[in-house]
């Protein structure tokens, strides 16, 4: 099929269907956390949730992944080195296949976010080793790097790096050390977070140039500011998660003035962005452009949460609730989703059909209006479950529950409705994109 002969499109199809597989493995749990007995002898929560998490880490990473491949065959003007490309994208393949039969068969044996047995590293280590050299074969051509390219380099070496890193508790030294096992893990997590965002910002960047020449993003003062502070961030912000770890107080203290700043940064490239988009670009790029808009609104929402996260009184009230689920899932479907539906439509949609889907439409709108609500609910429970982790006496586990009631149902008709508008955007961008190719 043509479709596939590039591995870029490739890449952005499988992790389409990734993304796919997240959301009915997210709505999925969602009713479980309600209905116990839902799915309780076959899937259940601990099976569902690895499953959801895991769709949703890959779809960003092979999102991100085959956009940057893209980006450079439109950079280098011509399709290089396939053979390597393949051999990438086959290694996710098998990855990605293990590690679902191990979760449906209830083989675990990981830590968090990467649940699944950890021989199945290899084959992602190895697939990531493909990209690094890959990525320096296509670009060494290029002889003046814009910032994305910077912000792929630099997001790819580190994510091996950190990746290789949160393995280290394989090993004895550092599995039978209870605060050196928690400071790498946590410090892992976060770092590695801080990576595929590079991947993804450079993405952002990247299609922002191609709407509008104009703004010379690629070189832009302020872009490559938000590209230094973002390396310093991925090296030292994650010390916001260890704020309940006894380790040297200076990580904490790094941890909270580093923590999430370059959003700040982002927010006002964007403005300026804006401003210089003419209404016939806007037109002729119209969902990439509208969901990077949208993509700036989350950020903006994200930002005010995380700064509150980062103070660590209040960190010690929102910690193990579910305000650290509204974050984790306003930072996943708000901003990295947001950029890389913009990156899907850009790549994969014709222009000339960006305007003209009533059904894109209110899918895209769906979406932003469910996530409010979404987010908003979480966040209620995460406040009442806080009040409750605090009060004197303590009530009844089932009592909390029960308080909470009300926003669970909130937080289960949201979520449908969240799970039905990407539907919805999924279906029109599948039938736009093999109606071109068919």
């Amino acid at each position: 099929m043509k479709l596939t002969k590039n591995i870029g499109t490739l890449f952005l199809i499988t992790a389409l269907g990734l993304f796919a597989a997240s959301i009915f493995f997210g709505f999925l749990a969602s009713i479980i956390y309600r209905y116990p007995e839902f799915l309780k002898n076959s899937l259940g929560l601990i099976k569902l949730r690895p499953m959801h998490v895991s769709a949703a880490l890959f779809w960003i990473l092979l999102a991100a992944t085959g956009s940057i491949y893209r980006s450079l065959d439109i950079l280098t003007k011509k399709k290089t080195y396939p053979l390597l490309q393949k051999i990438h994208w086959g290694l996710w393949l098998l990855a990605i296949l293990g590690i679902f039969y191990s979760y449906a068969t209830g083989s675990f044996g990981g830590r968090e976010y990467w649940e699944y047995p950890p021989v199945f590293a290899i084959p992602i280590g190895l697939a990531w080793l493909f990209f690094l050299i890959t990525f320096f074969l296509k670009v060494k051509s290029i002889k003046k790097w814009p910032v994305y390219i910077w912000m792929w380099m630099t997001g790819i070496v580190y994510f091996l790096f950190i990746f290789i890193e949160n393995y280290f508790w394989v090993l004895p030294y550092f599995r039978e050390s209870f605060i050196k096992d928690m400071v790498i893990q946590w410090k892992a997590a976060g770092s590695i977070v801080g990576a595929y965002n590079m991947l993804v910002y450079g993405t952002a960047f990247f299609i922002m140039e191609r709407i509008s020449k104009k703004a010379n993003t690629g070189f832009n003062t302020w872009a490559f500011a938000l590209f230094f502070l973002s390396f310093f961030n991925m090296l030292f912000n994650w010390g916001h998660h260890l704020y309940l770890v006894p380790t040297n107080s200076t990580i904490h203290y790094v941890g909270y003035i580093v923590s999430m700043t370059e959003w700040v940064f982002f927010i006002k490239i964007i403005y300026n962005w804006k401003k210089q988009v003419t209404e016939a670009e806007a037109f002729y790029h119209y969902y990439p452009y509208r969901f990077i808009l949208a993509f700036n609104c989350w950020l903006f929402f994200n930002l005010t949460l995380a700064l509150f996260m980062s103070i660590p009184f209040i960190n010690l009230y929102m910690h193990g609730t579910h305000f650290i689920t509204a974050h984790a899932m306003g930072t996943t479907i708000g901003i990295n989703t947001m950029i890389l539906l913009a990156a899907l439509f850009f790549f994969l949609v014709p222009k000339k059909e960006h305007h003209q889907s009533k059904f894109l439409n209110t899918g895209f709108w769906g979406i932003q209006i469910s996530l409010l609500i979404f987010l908003l609910s979480l966040m209620t429970m995460g406040f009442i479950k806080s009040i409750w982790f605090f009060e004197e006496p303590q009530a009844l586990f089932a009592d909390m529950m029960e308080r909470m009631k009300p926003f669970t149902f909130l937080f289960i008709l949201s979520g449908m409705s969240l799970f039905l508008s990407f539907l919805g955007v999924i279906s029109g961008l599948v039938y736009t994109l093999f109606k071109k190719h068919s």
